[in-house]
């Protein structure tokens, strides 16, 4: 640690406000606050400039986004692509002398996250302070060290990235063949019934939110399922952010959701989808679909939701507000043949083999991620001593 030396971050980190102004057919990427996940280093969409009206930021490939908003102090990503972003987002660059990849990994630490919520502003929406931040003093290795920390921990998010990438594909796949055989060739040995008669359709629910005593973060309680837990890894529901206690599940009669069930949400947000992993609960947003004894296996349930057409049951403001468990009871599912759910079935099982293992892989990486990124920032851990080989 002789060699690390304190500096401001003033001296460390530039904010660039580069205007955008909005030229009509312009159509470049654009990204907000609803655009970052929480805690990944990742984005989950973009945007595009052409629905964006007010003055925005530019920023360039490799520039360091944070969101500046208490609620989302933990949205840092650092694009490869050139665009422009909400004005709640800072665009951060690293001065001479110091790695845009250490200061990208720098800004999402714990300790970062932190100093931005004892020097916040702002009373209505309180908000990262440059004014004090540029201040605060930080201890950071030599050039050469920044590098290599940086190189660990992107190597670990450049095999996260790819992992999503790959199941986005496998995702696609999948559904791509259900269109094929269930949509757009779908043949007379197909009939059509209401999801209500081939499924035991459960609602989730929600203890008194006054009485904190049914909610906890202990992992030996059961999980409960939000509609932000759904889809926050991909197709299977691993990790929930709560917990209810096994009195509160009793107690308020909360329906259990059986492994390798089909979730989707209904209210607030339309048409998310995950798949349970284990013995879950939910609460009142999401409806399960637990399975009968007529051959309808997950993958099909998931690929028929997962293709549906939404907008088909009104419009997208209505719907959110006047959707309920009888309309999704009455939606219609093509079923097909005993012979042809199973050849199918052969055909995309594989598909969501594959999707559930990376998730999994997803997951250690992650962890590994997460576990490294406060040590080797801190000095904690050298990147010599590490027995992980970021290029294997």
């Amino acid at each position: 640690m002789s060699e690390w030396k304190e500096e401001t971050l003033g001296n460390i980190i530039s904010v660039i406000k580069n205007q955008y102004q909005p030229n009509k057919g312009d159509n470049i990427p654009y990204i907000g606050l609803e655009h970052i996940q929480q805690q990944s280093l990742r984005l989950e969409g973009i945007g595009s400039s052409d629905n964006v009206t007010s003055q925005k930021f530019r920023f360039c490939s490799g520039d360091v986004l944070f969101g500046k908003l208490r609620p989302y102090f933990r949205k840092v990503v650092k694009p490869k692509f050139e665009g422009v972003c909400s004005t709640d987002i800072w665009v951060l660059r690293s001065k001479n002398g110091y790695s845009q990849n250490f200061i990208h990994y720098l800004v999402a630490t714990t300790d970062f996250i932190e100093t931005c919520n004892i020097g916040e502003s702002g009373t209505r929406m309180p908000r990262a302070d440059w004014n004090y931040l540029k201040n605060t003093t930080w201890l950071l290795p030599p050039l050469l060290e920044q590098e290599a920390i940086a190189e660990v921990l992107s190597s670990l998010d450049d095999k996260i990235d790819l992992l999503h990438r790959n199941n986005k594909t496998l995702e696609q796949l999948a559904e791509t063949l259900f269109r094929q055989w269930f949509v757009e060739e779908v043949d007379e040995s197909c009939v059509e019934q209401p999801l209500g008669k081939l499924f035991d359709i459960g609602i989730g629910r929600t203890p008194p939110r006054k009485e904190q005593r049914w909610f906890s973060t202990n992992e030996s309680d059961m999980k409960w399922v939000s509609i932000k837990d759904m889809g926050a890894e991909g197709v299977y529901c691993f990790s929930v952010s709560e917990y209810l206690t096994h009195d509160a599940v009793k107690k308020f009669n909360v329906p259990i959701i059986p492994e390798n069930t089909v979730m989707l949400s209904f209210k607030m947000t339309i048409g998310r989808l995950s798949i349970a992993t284990e013995p879950m609960v939910s609460n009142e947003a999401i409806a399960h679909f637990k399975r009968k004894d007529n051959g309808l296996y997950p993958e099909y349930l998931y690929l028929f939701l997962s293709t549906y057409v939404w907008e088909q049951l009104g419009s997208t403001s209505s719907i959110v507000e006047a959707i309920n468990s009888q309309m999704i009871k009455e939606i219609k599912m093509v079923v097909p043949d005993t012979v042809k759910l199973l050849d199918f079935r052969k055909m995309v099982s594989p598909y969501f083999d594959k999707i559930k293992s990376n998730q999994k892989q997803l997951r250690s990486l992650s962890s590994l991620r997460d576990t490294l990124l406060p040590k080797l920032m801190s000095g904690a851990v050298k990147v010599n001593n590490l027995a992980y080989d970021p290029h294997h």
